[in-house]
């Protein structure tokens, strides 16, 4: 491309064209790309006019006559000043594209670009100019300030953007994952068989949760997008996968959204838009956590419309089949989802239907263990508190997944646990068989390892969207199928895996041969330069194939046909990119050249000549590469019908791998990690021996300590847990020291009674677990100053949710509840909390360093005390990280402000006030009230402790000796010496009495 400042020296060259006829330098561009000609990439116009000579597009050779002046590549320069009319802050304000409005976009190529912009307003428009995606106005200028990519403009005032079409992808994943919708319009013929403007269309929509393309997710995550709809108390949403076609729907109370939000964790949400432009309060406060929102108009979301649709895609009568009555309250979110799906993905042709997605799965609450956002937070089941990723945190030790979809189902099962106990054993079951048997075990791993990402590949396969990359995967994972159910067959917990296998087999396994046989081993990773099927795949592909190996060798033995018949041993036959194969003569046998010869062309020295023969010859071989390309298409078509039409078992196949993936997950690290298969009952309690958490039982191996936990009425089995009959303590109030682990404790019986309810082994020695209804926490402070809530309201507010919907059947883990406020405060609120949990009966664990909730156990009979065992010598304190039953009175909070790395001079001084504060009467207000406090605990009258034998209180108790009342009324000032001495006698009797 001609320099910008080169362009001012070089006299423009006259060809005689209107320029007025060339409307716009964009309209030039796109008749040039109708030679596959773009002017930025060459810098000689010589043989784009030679190309054009003869052309009868008048705007084609016009604009060749401008490169050739110099003039079209001295148009692409950056944008000096931003008009003000591409820089409004409304998205879907699209103004600036109207044809009406803006003379930039009235000429017939601009026309057909503002058309697609107005279509997608609030998209991001990728337009296909040739080997380019070109975005103007206000999309040019928001892309070149996300990505810092080039700002320039055509025509003087017209921002745009441009980024090339095969490295585009990398850019709309940068796009999509800041928030934005792309619309990727597509060119929809060849350039060289377009009269005027090339046809365009948009063929898909890129948005945070309808992506499908490999390069744009993450293996091990799903990405799904989900619609809420509120309906008074009641939220319900429906979600899909698009790229594998998982469509599940969900209801809960508004309330718990939030909660539900967190655990399906989509890319993206669709609501209702509100007629008067506001936010509903419960989609506002989504958006305040980062989540993408995208609003579409009511009727996406009216009943009969959505209902409409689902019976429309699913082509069936009534959706009474798949569970959903005509006026159940979640088809408005179904049918507002799927919807959305359809408006942003390439359909069925035929049907207009996504064709691989399945019908809606409800998903029952009452089916899985209650799971909030803030237990998910605070347990790190998917990333850590500290430094949000994923190593480190629960999910991070469950990496032996095999597949992609073994990843993903993993992570949806820590999210959501089961409830029911028939559901857990019989997971349970698989695991164990696996876990027992680690020949088995390494056999089926082996074999999930010749599995590739099937579900997704099945998307994209129906989506229109696969790669010739896909298929030899596909290939690879449909021929293992045989393989993997003789694998399982030996064991009786797989049965029902055998028969779905069993099952689709006869369908797969031909349908493997096929994509093997047709794909190269080689296959590039795009259909764009052919070389995709194999030789002898297709007769006539291998012909054209031939014709291009053979053409030098066609050459070689024409020139030598050439030279014995006319005599000239310097003839040649050669081949140019402009005028094609000639036959050359130099000057001086010119003269000999036979009557079958036509003049081509003249050089100086030489004389170009072709004939029939090489002419007819010239034509199969141009056309060779073009017609092999086009026949691989054609191939590739069929090839795709074909997958389609095995959709339904391929997708089988694929949630089946997944399953067992997962499976086999769960016991790898129960056989690595030496955990043990947990008891499930259906009576409350939790009972566990050497008790470990799962992470650091990883990171530390033999250096973490375990410990035993003892909750609830009856064990498992029947027999005691702890205590005897109805009063067994359910509460347990853990103190002790900082850093000697009653975080670690109390985070790690939680997670033993996740694990359980996933499925999965646990690390204990053994553990009993009653099936429970909910795991509820409160660990960690937290700001949350975007909502204008300070750490101590985000706390109560936690705790307010606890204490909401805490049952008999639920799991409670607080950690200093109460620290916010001032020291009565807190401790007012943390008492009065334990002793509606205990009265509750609900599984409570309870770190605290209100040492006086103590006195709790003395009165009620469902608290116990528990304490971190420390040993003290020489004023150093040792950690023993071991639970034990009963209390403790010190934190030993200087310590590890020491061991933290205070200044020395620091630590001396609080050890020094807390001496002074330890001789002051700080709690005289608590002074022998906490046994009064105590017996007016709310507990009903039968199930309160009997009252103590009487012992010291708590607190030192004070009482006003005669002497001090003397005293309060003696005059110093009215004293002689004598009567002071007289009355200092008088007061050492009365003492001594």
């Amino acid at each position: 491309m001609k320099q910008e400042g080169s362009a001012s020296r070089t006299p423009p060259v006259s060809y005689g064209v209107d320029e007025d006829r060339t409307h716009n330098l964009l309209d030039a561009t796109e008749a040039l790309s109708q030679l596959s000609y773009h002017p930025w990439e060459e810098r000689d116009c010589s043989k784009l006019l030679e190309r054009c000579k003869g052309v009868r597009n008048h705007a084609l050779f016009a604009a060749a006559a401008l490169l050739a002046g110099g003039r079209l590549a001295s148009t692409l320069r950056p944008v000096a000043e931003i008009p003000a009319i591409f820089e409004t802050e409304n998205p879907r304000d699209v103004s600036w594209a109207d044809p009406a409005k803006n003379p930039h976009f009235a000429t017939p190529a601009m026309r057909q670009y503002a058309r697609f912009k107005q279509a997608h307003p609030d998209c991001i428009l990728f337009f296909r100019l040739g080997d380019f995606y070109e975005m103007f106005g206000r999309d040019a200028v928001l892309v070149h300030r996300l990505l810092s990519i080039t700002l320039t403009e055509r025509t003087k005032g017209l921002p745009m953007a441009g980024v090339p079409f095969h490295s585009a992808e990398g850019y709309i994943r940068r796009l999509v994952a800041m928030g934005h919708r792309v619309a990727v319009c597509e060119q929809m013929q060849d350039p060289k068989d377009a009269k005027g403007v090339i046809e365009r269309a948009v063929t898909r929509v890129l948005t945070p949760g309808t992506l499908v393309d490999e390069t744009l997710l993450e293996a091990g995550s799903a990405n799904r997008v989900a619609a809420i709809a509120i309906d008074g108390a009641e939220a319900h949403l429906a979600a899909i996968e698009v790229s594998t076609g998982a469509f599940t729907v969900h209801a809960c109370p508004v309330a718990l959204l939030g909660d539900e939000i967190a655990r399906l964790s989509p890319s993206e949400i669709v609501h209702a838009e509100e007629r008067d432009g506001s936010i509903h309060p419960e989609f506002a406060r989504l958006a305040a956590r980062g989540l993408a929102l995208t609003a579409r108009q009511g009727w996406y979301f009216r009943g009969e419309d959505a209902q409409a649709a689902l019976i429309a895609q699913f082509g069936v009568r009534s959706l009474e089949g798949f569970g959903f009555a005509k006026d159940d309250p979640a088809i408005p979110a179904a049918g507002a989802i799927l919807r959305y799906a359809l408006e942003t993905q390439a359909t069925d042709q035929t049907t207009g239907r996504i064709p691989h997605l399945l019908p809606p799965r409800r998903i029952s609450r009452g089916a899985h263990l209650a799971v909030d956002a803030t237990t998910l937070r605070a347990l790190e089941i998917e990333r850590t508190l500290r430094t949000g990723a994923t190593e480190g945190s629960l999910l991070s030790i469950f990496d032996g997944a095999a597949t992609p979809m073994g990843r993903r189902l993993v992570r949806d099962w820590l999210c959501y646990p089961l409830a029911a106990k028939p559901a857990i054993d019989a997971r349970l079951d698989r695991v164990a068989a696996l876990a027992a048997d680690e020949r088995f075990a390494d056999a089926v791993l082996a074999q999930l390892g010749e599995l590739q990402d099937v579900a997704r590949i099945a998307g994209r396969a129906a989506l229109g969207r696969a790669t010739p990359r896909d298929f030899l995967a596909l290939a690879r994972s449909l021929a293992a199928i045989r393989p993997l159910a003789d694998t399982l067959a030996p064991s009786a917990a797989f049965a029902a895996d055998c028969a779905e296998l069993a099952r689709v087999a006869p369908v797969l396994a031909p349908l493997a041969e096929l994509l093997a046989c047709a794909i190269k081993r080689d296959a590039p990773a795009h259909l764009r330069e052919g070389g995709v099927f194999a030789d002898g795949h297709d007769l006539e592909l291998d012909e054209t194939r031939l014709l291009q190996r053979d053409s030098s060798a066609w050459l070689a033995k024409y020139q030598e046909e050439l030279v014995a018949s006319t005599g000239i041993g310097s003839l040649k036959v050669g081949y140019n990119s402009v005028f094609g194969y000639y036959i050359e003569l130099s000057a001086a046998n010119s003269a000999k050249a036979p009557a079958s010869f036509t003049r081509k062309q003249t050089l100086r020295n030489a004389e170009r000549y072709i004939t029939p023969e090489l002419k007819e010859f010239e034509e199969k071989v141009l056309r060779a590469d073009a017609r092999a390309i086009e026949r691989e298409k054609e191939l590739w078509t069929r090839l795709l019908a074909e997958v389609a039409g095995h959709l339904p078992q391929i997708v089988a196949f694929g949630e089946r791998a997944g399953e067992l993936d997962a499976l086999s997950c769960l016991a790898s690290v129960a056989r690595r990690q030496r955990w043990t298969r947990p008891t499930m009952g259906d009576a409350p309690g939790i009972a566990i021996e050497g008790g470990r958490h799962p992470v650091l039982d990883r990171t530390l191996a033999s250096s973490f300590v375990p410990n035993d936990t003892a909750l609830g009425g009856t064990g498992t089995g029947g027999t005691a847990v702890v205590g005897a009959g109805d009063c067994s303590p359910t509460l347990a109030l853990i103190t002790g020291p900082n850093m000697a682990g009653k975080s670690t404790y109390i985070r790690q019986v939680a997670l033993i009674a996740l694990l359980a309810h996933v499925g999965s082994f646990v690390p204990a020695a053994k553990a009993e677990i009653g099936v429970l209804d909910a795991i509820l926490t409160r660990i960690g402070s937290a700001d949350e100053i975007h909502s204008g809530q300070s750490t101590f309201m985000v706390e109560m507010t936690e705790t307010a949710n606890i204490l909401h919907h805490a049952t008999a059947k639920s799991l409670v883990v607080l950690d200093e509840i109460g620290r916010g406020t001032s020291t009565l405060d807190g401790l007012s609120l943390a008492w009065a909390i334990t002793e509606t949990l205990a009265a509750r009966g609900a599984c409570t664990l309870f770190a605290t360093h209100y040492h006086e909730l103590t006195q709790l156990a003395d009165t009620l009979p469902r608290v116990t005390n528990l304490h971190v065992s420390v040993r003290e010598w020489n004023d150093e304190v040792v950690f023993l990280h071991k639970i034990v039953p009963g209390r403790t009175d010190r934190s030993y909070g200087i310590h590890v402000a020491r061991l933290a790395g205070l200044p020395r001079e620091t630590v001396a001084r609080a050890k020094e006030v807390l001496e002074l504060l330890g001789t002051v009467e700080v709690a005289d207000a608590l002074s022998g009230r906490v046994q009064q406090i105590a017996s007016t605990a709310p507990a009903p009258a039968q199930a309160r402790k009997p009252a103590p034998t009487p012992q010291l209180s708590l607190f030192t108790e004070y009482v006003e000796h005669p002497v001090v009342a003397d005293l309060r009324t003696v005059d110093l000032n009215a004293l002689t010496p004598l009567a002071a001495f007289d009355l200092l006698r008088r007061l050492v009797d009365s003492v001594r009495a």
